[in-house]
């Protein structure tokens, strides 16, 4: 069996088995992940910002990404958690004295080692390439290799000195498992630092509260404390004296006069005013300045529109 050409197909050319799996050469993935930034894809360049999630990014690209408010802007699946700079950390890495970066192999005529990285670890010197996990602390951002936090247990960060504990140690660039665990621990501390937002909220309020109060109470700061303390008391007992006549009163009167009792808005008699001046006497109708004698009152004319 033959076609045109004279040839014999074979069976793999006639029969089409299922498609194989396409795998992702592991050097080139680790390469994508720990040298080039996660947002623009660049190469990664001081200074470097790291996500609660363990993702490394440039900090300039982060924050051209949140200026970014046109409706143009592409939104990366890699920095969707991304609100803010407080979102992300600067970390505080260890220069690998044997890099040579780009120059190395301007000609292309010496052999590029990709294992070769830009950082190390300062406790062990191992290398940040992706072969060994590597962390941060988020409370200071210095880069550790997971060797070195397991052999030398502390609660101090090896190079700054600053203390941590446990839930600040963040891997870089885990596994599937080990980001679910970061999510979970990202919004657990989201949500304890909203709660603590508002209790220091609270807090506030009350102490404004109170020290409106106390300056209310104390009066001028000439005062000396002794004094200070003797006028609380007088106007603690008058207080008390007060509300004790207010219920006594209101006791005794119907339920219409007791409140105006128990504010303090009472009616006084005229006995109990006292003798008044002339000048206020004369204010009302029935002093002898408002009447007047019949020759000095008009008389009474009557006008009409026809005249005879």
């Amino acid at each position: 069996m033959g076609c045109d050409g004279g040839t014999i197909p074979k069976r793999h050319e006639l029969v089409k088995g299922p498609k194989k799996v396409e795998q992702v050469d592991k050097n080139a993935a680790l390469a994508a992940r720990w040298n080039y930034c996660a947002i623009s894809q660049r190469p990664l360049r001081k200074p470097i910002v790291a996500c609660e999630l363990g993702r490394l990014y440039n900090k300039d690209a982060v924050i051209e990404y949140l200026l970014d408010t046109s409706p143009e802007k592409c939104i990366i699946e890699t920095a969707m958690h991304v609100k803010n700079l407080k979102d992300v950390k600067q970390l505080n890495l260890t220069d690998n004295p044997t890099w040579m970066g780009d120059k190395a192999n301007t000609k292309g005529d010496k052999y590029e080692d990709l294992q070769r990285a830009a950082f190390i670890c300062p406790v062990v010197g191992l290398e940040m390439n992706g072969r060994q996990k590597f962390c941060y602390l988020h409370a200071c951002g210095c880069v550790f290799s997971e060797r070195a936090m397991k052999e030398i247990k502390t609660e101090v960060c090896h190079k700054c000195g600053e203390s941590f504990n446990e839930d600040d140690v963040i891997v870089l660039n885990g596994s599937k498992e080990e980001m679910a665990d970061l999510q979970r621990k990202m919004e657990e501390r989201k949500l304890k630092a909203k709660l603590l937002k508002k209790a220091r909220k609270s807090k506030t309020t009350e102490t404004v509260v109170k020290s409106a109060l106390t300056e209310e109470i104390s009066g001028p700061s000439s005062q000396k404390p002794k004094e200070k303390k003797a006028t609380i008391g007088k106007m603690l007992n008058g207080y008390s004296s007060s509300t004790s006549t207010a219920k006594s009163s209101s006791t005794s009167t119907p339920s219409g006069k007791a409140s105006k009792l128990a504010t303090g808005i009472t009616k006084r008699s005229h006995t109990e005013t006292g003798e008044k001046s002339e000048a206020y006497k004369s204010i009302f109708t029935s002093h002898s300045s408002a009447k007047r004698a019949r020759e000095e009152k008009p008389n009474w004319i009557t006008h009409t529109a026809y005249y005879y």
